[in-house]
């Protein structure tokens, strides 16, 4: 019988979350699983017989960095120590600013590589899977600010499976530090575990430190957390270089595990994620989570900046470290709706409390409180008797307030101390006014940014120990500029807007045009908790200035914002403008060159290509700095020179850098920018991630591989049974590192609900909003290809890291099955017999000629393919389209011909050609060519 050679398809969409250059909002991850197993003529033996267990054999993880580029590759080596095949299933989390950049698995000994497809087209084919009842999953991220990678397939009895994983990320500044984080959920103990960690850097290695293992939903490791004594360090003689090496022993993954689940249980029920059940049982905790291995570490800086030029590409580092703080005006803006009640408003007002105690002795700050009505609070008082709550008004409408702008309050000890006794008598009641709390806001900016102490600083010449000239400059908008306070906007809330201006498209367009001119100021907005719009508020402080922040609803929440706080409270520069010469910088490669602020603690790096003929580099920095005394400002002048080399450094991944900043940087352009307008910035993003391959929210990893299984009983698909063939057919949801069973979900879902529990599964939580009304939710039976169908439970691991399951029934598919949507992509919409020969994975027409496989390629231009000599007579071709004479033929690309709309399969075979050394040709009567119907 002639083998049939079956296919998995593996459709990953990773959708990146909040950042301040992450993609927002959700975590979720679809994986497609389509089986189709040769049929075996070997009688099989269908007595049930214990299963040898998948067993995780190795794990490496190896990260290279290099000025502060982390590519990092996770390799896991998986026996399948039974004689028949099993499914397993690999897992791993990664940061949600991470883009994946490769995957290869090598099965059986062969090695298959994923390819990056446009996220539409994979859609496609993964529509066409779960429309043929294909398997698919999705599993929701555990980790604070993370994303899970999920693949599954079948391992051949006897044989080991590799699975190789590799990602890429920036790694962002925060409080002095960068940090390197990767999680070790490998789903069991591992016999063989190693992670290298090697770091190189243009200058010396300052500060590394590697905390003990982390859970990963805690704030940044500090100083004065433990150390991990079993990670080892070794630097080179000069400095610049790192090793860090961890191999932690089956003993000490033990501890690990333990560390970590005592951890989880020390939280409190409402640091769940979202989704999960309230009567989960805490004694189920994952007992092979090891943690987040951590790497902090910074480099020697000056106020000057770095640039480093390599291979056609520069990047311009800029953290000036030793420059005295901006004096600021920051407007804290605090949401004590009725949905901050209890916990919430109490976590508020104990970050606050710190908060204020941060503040610097030269700064003004307001407190904004809002629900229903809002108010600017006077220091005054706190000398008062607190005024009774009023609980009797509607939770949709105010009661008409007037709003008293309240002078800004200098950040002396007492006023401070004032602040604290306001703060603490803050409680939750009423709707949520928006638009009305920050316009309040923006008022304060506009008329308390000037401090009203500074003298003229107008002459003012200074020069800096590094040799930077400062001088002050002469124009009005200048002095304007020195003699103002830099103005900040903390905004916090946790739901929508649901009294006042309730549209968030008006209240984008009204607050962005309010916060505009010389006074604008930065809008950094806090999520706190679920049920907070993050792309609504994550537009609007793309839009002012700043970024968003999501607080997780936590037992650390107080932390979290202090945190977060911490981070912008120090503002060393702003109006910050990098000048390159436009004849030293290619056109449109030059990426984000303009800030409003630098923090304290932070960095900023400007990338771009150098032009082809560039000897050098000479860029000018532009910005203020604050004068020695705290009050006022100057003028901050940077000029430098740097030479082209001629020589390319291996070493340095700068083109690579320069792809992956620009990616985020546009797609931050994209979410600032009105839905309806230009889509520029989205296309200009699509193109450079399809030429990088890394997986972003535009693109999607895809994997074809035939799988030679025989070792099973076989079952068309035809009988098997589907509630709805347009649904992915199962879920699953972590918690405590737990996976879970649970009901259906539509591809397009974007955000988790709750979850009740159905009737049909013994086995856990389902979703209520997932699944349709009245049909039962799958169980996730784990067969070999048939995976996630409905059926009795089947056994999971209840793991990150590595699942198996039994291989039950596989599923016979002949051909692709093929959308209309499919073929009009390729212009073959009146080619209807090409869909037995489509592959759409690889966008190829494939059959095989006489024991031969032939593969040619398709185009989707609008313009079909010409070969560069003009068309051709046809040589190859058994037989012509349109004549009967194959001497008056040419060889033109499919669609040419418009005779070809009417052959068949097996009559293509026969008259196929190749055009331009790739393309799917047919031979076709020169009458037909080019024929309008």
């Amino acid at each position: 019988m002639k083998p049939r050679w079956p296919m998995i398809a593996l459709c990953i969409s990773v959708l990146v979350a909040s950042a301040p250059s992450a993609a927002f909002p959700t975590k979720d991850e679809y994986v497609v699983i389509a089986d189709n197993n040769q049929k075996s003529t070997v009688p099989v033996d269908t007595t049930e017989k214990p299963r040898a267990p998948i067993k995780l054999t190795e794990m490496r993880v190896r990260s290279e960095v290099a000025l502060r580029y982390a590519r990092t590759s996770v390799l896991t080596h998986v026996h399948n120590p039974d004689a028949r095949p099993q499914e397993v299933t690999f897992r791993m989390l990664l940061p949600d600013t991470a883009f994946i950049s490769g995957f290869t698995m090598i099965l059986s000994g062969k090695s298959y590589k994923a390819y990056v497809k446009e996220k539409e087209e994979a859609k496609q084919i993964y529509t066409q899977a779960v429309s043929q009842g294909l398997g698919a999953a999705h599993v929701a991220t555990k980790a604070r600010d993370s994303n899970h990678f999920t693949v599954s397939t079948n391992v051949e009895g006897n044989t080991t499976a590799v699975f190789d994983l590799r990602y890429e990320e920036f790694l962002v500044r925060r409080n002095g530090l960068y940090n390197h984080a990767i999680n070790l959920h490998p789903g069991s103990f591992v016999p063989k575990m190693e992670v290298v960690v090697h770091i190189k850097e243009s200058q010396k290695i300052t500060a590394l430190r590697v905390p003990e293992v982390r859970t990963g939903n805690e704030v940044d490791a500090t100083e004065k957390d433990a150390q991990n004594s079993k990670a080892v360090i070794q630097k080179s003689t000069n400095e610049k270089e790192a090793t860090v090496t961890f191999t932690p022993d089956l003993t000490e993954q033990r501890r690990l595990a333990q560390i970590y689940a005592e951890k989880t249980k020390q939280k409190s029920s409402s640091e769940k994620y979202i989704g999960y059940s309230s009567t989960e049982e805490e004694n189920d905790e994952d007992a092979t989570v090891l943690g987040q291995f951590v790497v902090q570490y910074d480099v020697e800086r000056t106020n000057n900046g770095e640039i480093l030029v390599n291979d056609g590409y520069f990047v311009h580092f800029m953290a000036p470290t030793s420059l005295p703080p901006l004096s600021k005006y920051v407007v804290f803006v605090l949401d004590t709706s009725g949905s901050m009640m209890g916990r919430k408003v109490e976590q508020l007002r104990s970050a606050m409390e710190a908060i204020l105690s941060d503040l610097n002795p030269n700064d003004y700050f307001s407190i904004v409180e809002f629900n229903s009505d809002v108010k600017v609070h006077e220091l005054k008082e706190a000398d008062e008797e607190p005024a009774p709550a009023y609980s009797h008004y509607s939770y949709f409408n105010t009661r008409n307030t007037p709003v008293t702008l309240v002078p800004p309050s200098p950040a002396t000890a007492e006023n401070i101390a004032k602040a604290k006794v306001i703060v603490s008598r803050l409680n939750a009641s009423g709707g949520t006014n928006i638009y009305s709390a920050l316009e309040v806001a923006f008022n304060l900016v506009r008329k308390g940014t000037r401090n009203e102490n500074e003298t003229d600083v107008s002459s003012t010449v200074a020069t800096t120990t590094d040799g930077v000239s400062t001088t002050a400059a002469t124009t009005k908008k200048t002095e304007k500029i020195e003699k103002e306070l830099e103005p900040i906007v903390i905004f916090l809330t946790d739901g929508d807007p649901t009294v006042g201006e309730t549209s968030t498209a008006r209240i984008l367009s009204f607050i962005t045009e309010k916060n505009s001119g010389d006074k604008r100021a930065s809008l950094y907005s806090l999520a706190f908790g679920e049920d907070a719009d993050r792309a609504f508020l994550r537009k609007l402080s793309l839009r002012n200035e700043g970024f968003m922040r999501h607080i997780y609803e936590a037992a650390d929440a107080a932390l979290q914002l202090h945190d977060f706080y911490r981070q912008v409270s120090s503002p060393l520069l702003s109006h910050v403008q990098f000048l390159y010469p436009e004849k030293q910088i290619k056109e449109g490669s030059l990426s984000r060159n303009k800030f409003r602020t630098i923090n304290a603690g932070s960095e900023v790096a400007i990338v771009g290509q150098v032009a082809d003929d560039a000897t050098e580099i000479t860029p000018q920095v532009n910005a203020f700095c604050g004068n020695d005394d705290g009050i006022g400002r100057k003028r901050y002048e940077v000029s430098q020179k740097v030479i082209v080399p001629k020589t390319k450094d291996e070493h340095l991944p700068l083109e690579r850098l320069w792809a992956y900043l620009t990616i985020k940087q546009l797609l931050d352009k994209r979410d600032a920018a009105d839905d309806s307008k230009d889509d520029s910035a989205e296309k200009k993003a699509l193109a450079i991630a399809l030429k990088y391959e890394f997986v972003t929210p535009l693109t999607s990893l895809v994997v074809v591989k035939p799988e030679e299984t025989n070792a099973v009983d076989v079952e068309s698909v035809d009988n098997l049974h589907f509630s709805n063939p347009l649904r992915t057919v199962a879920f699953f949801k972590s918690s405590s590192s737990r996976l879970q069973p649970g009901g259906m979900m539509d591809y397009n879902r974007r955000r988790l609900g709750t979850f009740g529990y159905d009737q049909y599964s013994a086995m856990g939580p389902v979703g209520d909003v997932f699944g349709s009304p009245g049909l039962p939710s799958p169980y996730y039976s784990g067969g070999g290809g048939g995976a996630g169908f409905a059926g009795p439970p089947g056994p999971y691991s209840p793991y990150y890291g590595f699942e198996t399951t039994r291989t039950t029934t596989p599923i016979i598919l002949t051909t692709y099955a093929t959308t209309t949507a499919q073929l009009e992509s390729y212009h073959l919409e009146f080619f209807e017999w090409t869909s037995s020969l489509l592959n759409p994975f690889k966008d190829t027409l494939a059959f095989n000629d006489n024991g031969t496989e032939v593969i040619l390629k398709l185009s989707k231009d609008d313009d079909p393919p010409k070969a560069d000599g003009g068309d051709t007579e046809c040589s190859n071709s058994t037989s012509a389209v349109g004549a009967s004479d194959s001497a008056a033929s040419v060889c033109v690309y499919l669609t040419r011909c418009h005779a070809a709309r009417s052959i068949t399969a097996d009559d293509y075979q026969k008259s196929y050609c190749v055009v331009d050394n790739k393309y799917a040709g047919v031979c076709c009567a020169r009458a037909d060519v080019d024929k309008t119907p």
